[in-house]
């Protein structure tokens, strides 16, 4: 079992910059694929991105690809989310999310593969 803290989120102009982290407590944080998931007001909860144990494979929302580098240090049980030319419609509650089952990619675009969750963190984009 893992527990997640995301932080980094805030207010920020559209174009501008914010990078997430989420940092685990607990035992094998190394073993866990780690995703990152966001929810609008009023919307389902979507996929954003998603690294393998190891940081050696990356998949992307079409939404964000280009935009948004996910990476982690698994020295340091953390997991980043670097969002670059931030738009409105990234404004949501980003969640970052923890399995430690090997499902391949699509499989990992699924939000019931994670078991583990962290509490959110607001991220809103200006116009």
């Amino acid at each position: 079992q893992v527990q997640l803290v995301e932080s980094g989120g805030g207010l920020v102009q559209a174009g501008g910059s914010l990078r997430l982290s989420c940092t685990a407590s607990g035992r094998s944080f190394s073993s866990y694929c780690m995703g990152w998931f966001r929810q609008a007001l009023g919307k389902e909860r979507e996929f954003v991105a998603v690294i393998s144990w190891s940081g050696g494979s990356t998949n992307y929302a079409d939404s964000v690809k280009g935009r948004f580098t996910i990476s982690r240090d698994n020295a340091k049980n953390t997991v980043y989310l670097q969002m670059n030319s931030l738009k409105p419609e990234d404004t949501a509650v980003y969640y970052c999310a923890a399995t430690p089952y090997a499902y391949s990619w699509p499989a990992l675009s699924l939000d019931e593969k994670y078991r583990n969750w962290g509490q959110g963190t607001q991220v809103t984009v200006s116009s």
